[in-house]
């Protein structure tokens, strides 16, 4: 007790005080100089030459850094499956603290015992949720696998088990969900899905790769406070693997920095982000957008990145001329049930939504996963055929073009989408998937082709090495890039990219928005930036609209919506946006969403026609209902 006292008496003991009582804890998990290497056609590379640092019960430890700084290789050796990728530990120790058992050195354990750890001691949330579940078995099945298997429950408690977890990470109707398979849900739902196999059987330790990536604001801020909340209630150790300093800032207890398989910096969240040591995490930190930096600023403009300080930053003005205008566009798809799989329902997916995009302007969209934004982006292209409504385009309803006066129109129109290696051809060289536009348009002759690729892989800043690659041998990042360069190869007006930077990691995305920007000034583009990080799209918006179910609940330039949001939904999700400020966390208490309403409706069900009240000029709110 008298112990106690001093300690509470003296700043200095109590630092002395907690750090005695860290270190009579035992650590759950445990890298010690771990070196792993990969076999390749080029000779060996080492993924992760001599890193160590330990997780403790009840902590969580974020590692960030680039892509291919070895994050997700340290974590697929602690799950033994970076052997599978054709990885190789070649050095160090893997220390696990089992339920029973004690201690074990997973780095010798055999493919055996850890068929035991995996999904039950250790749960690991997978960065590409496509990839992470089975496309053949529904999610119920894949959800009660582990249950039964483990946990040793009959079918139907495993069956309520699966649709409480579905419940907790927030799908709505989880029943329905539980007869569904992968590719009938959304990216952001197939990753929930993850997360809820992930937590299934309540791990000792659990690995998150990027779990958030691919969720809006909302849903991340529900999926963070749960993985909080179950670490701080069972003292699960958590090491939580981001490129999203907002997440860090939010989760984390410590921070280990990544670079080029080394760890260059560790240490309490506060004093990394405070006082960061070594280069390389001040350049992160610098290359994170911070939602309110644009505060009292009515025009995007370029971030400034360390070593970039010549580089222009100028506003991005835009023009008034209209060059995209949508008109009351209606797009819904058909729900088959009954022996006979006819029609029985309809998901209306977009309801009634209109706006218009100028030559080059940005026009952001955001809002939850399945709120229809990823849907008008698809419409507009007729990669999904609308039921109704206009799009005008160069003086053309884009709806009523035939096939071949519609391919003409594609080449104005290009689409980067959300998953970059869904998006490019696996068995191609990156050349001709980049060429194959201008090949299928005949625009120029073939060895004026190969010295276009050339510059536009210099423009998107890859080397010309990568020409004659695989998708498979780059990271995620620069697949993204040649997303990118494919998307210009024509030249179009207009570019949509549906989450198009969401799976970057934070330096590369800063400098694949500062790309974007600076095209659209040179080239006068325009985008429709579908995105759910709050941060990125207050940096490159000009306008904002905010979907909820389909409707746009709120419409304006982007500096009226982000300093003077109107409707109840624009609001929550303002709220639920998390701040690069350790101090400055979103408590779980103050997340208050309501659940969605499911957006399937029987056939010849039409709701009203959505109704809205100008605010101020160019700002306007939904004032019929929209079911928030």
């Amino acid at each position: 007790m008298l112990t106690l006292i001093a300690y509470l008496s003296d700043p200095n003991l109590v630092w002395l005080g907690m750090k005695m009582l860290d270190d009579d804890k035992t650590p759950i998990a445990e890298f010690k100089n771990l070196k792993v290497v990969f076999e390749t056609k080029d000779g060996t590379v080492t993924g992760v030459e001599d890193v160590s640092f330990s997780i403790y019960p009840g902590e969580t430890v974020c590692v960030v850094g680039e892509s291919g700084s070895g994050k997700s290789v340290s974590s697929l050796s602690m799950m033994r499956l970076v052997e599978f990728g054709g990885g190789k530990i070649e050095g160090g120790k893997l220390n696990f603290e089992k339920q029973v058992g004690g201690s074990i050195d997973l780095a010798n354990a055999t493919q055996k015992s850890m068929r035991h750890t995996r999904g039950n001691e250790i749960g690991m949330i997978f960065q590409e949720p496509m990839t992470a579940l089975n496309p053949v078995f529904t999610i119920g099945r894949q959800l009660t696998e582990g249950l039964r298997l483990h946990k040793k429950l009959s079918k139907q408690q495993a069956r309520l088990r699966a649709i409480e977890l579905l419940d907790q990470v927030r799908i709505p109707e989880p029943e329905k969900r539980l007869k569904q398979y992968p590719h009938e849900l959304s990216g952001g739902m197939r990753q929930r899905v993850v997360i809820a196999m992930a937590l299934a059987c309540e791990p000792r330790l659990l690995i998150a790769d990027e779990p958030t990536t691919a969720l809006d604001v909302t849903i991340q801020a529900e999926i963070l406070a749960l993985i909080d909340r179950l670490k701080r209630e069972t003292g699960t150790a958590v090491m939580f693997i981001t490129h999203d300093m907002a997440v860090v800032a939010q989760m984390a207890d410590r921070v280990v920095v990544m670079y080029r398989g080394n760890k260059v910096e560790e240490g309490n969240v506060i004093d990394v982000f405070e006082n960061p040591q070594h280069d390389y995490t001040k350049s992160l930190l610098s290359a994170v957008p911070k939602l309110g930096e644009m505060l009292g600023k009515k025009y995007p403009e370029p971030m400034k990145l360390i070593g970039e300080s010549k580089k222009s930053t100028k506003p991005l003005i835009g023009t008034d001329d209209v060059l995209l205008e949508v008109k009351n566009l209606v797009t819904r798809f058909p729900v088959a049930g009954g022996l006979l799989r006819r029609t029985v329902a309809q998901v209306h997916a977009v309801e009634n939504v209109s706006f218009s995009i100028k030559r080059g302007c940005t026009l952001a969209l955001v809002g939850e996963s399945g709120c229809g934004k990823s849907t008008v982006g698809r419409s507009l292209l007729r990669l999904v055929e609308p039921v109704s409504g206009e799009v005008g385009m160069a003086g053309k309803d884009v709806l009523k073009l035939s096939k071949d006066e519609l391919r003409n129109i594609r080449s104005d129109m290009q689409m980067v989408f959300q998953d970059p290696f869904a998006s490019l051809d696996p068995q191609m060289l990156l050349l001709d998937q980049v060429a194959e536009p201008m090949r299928n348009f005949s625009t120029m002759s073939e060895s004026s082709i190969e010295a276009r690729v050339e510059s536009l892989f210099e423009r998107v800043e890859l080397p010309k090495s990568f020409l004659r690659r695989y998708p498979h041998e780059l990271s995620g990042g620069q697949r993204q890039r040649v997303a990118i360069a494919r998307a210009l190869a024509l030249n179009p007006k207009l570019i949509i990219a549906d989450e198009a930077v969401s799976a970057l990691d934070v330096s590369v995305q800063a400098q694949v928005l500062n790309l974007m920007m600076e095209l659209q000034s040179e080239l006068e583009l325009s985008f429709l930036f579908i995105s759910h990080d709050m941060a990125v799209v207050e940096r490159v918006s000009h306008e904002v609209g905010v979907m909820y179910l389909g409707r746009l609940v709120e419409i304006g330039s982007r500096q009226a919506v982000f300093s003077n949001p109107q409707h109840a939904y624009t609001k929550a999700l303002m709220s639920a946006v998390p701040i690069v400020d350790p101090s400055k966390r979103v408590l779980e208490g103050d997340l208050k969403f309501k659940q969605i309403p499911s957006p399937i409706h029987p056939l010849g069900y039409e709701p009203e026609s959505p109704e809205y009240k100008e605010v101020s000029e160019g700002h306007f709110v939904l004032t019929s209902d929209c079911g928030y």
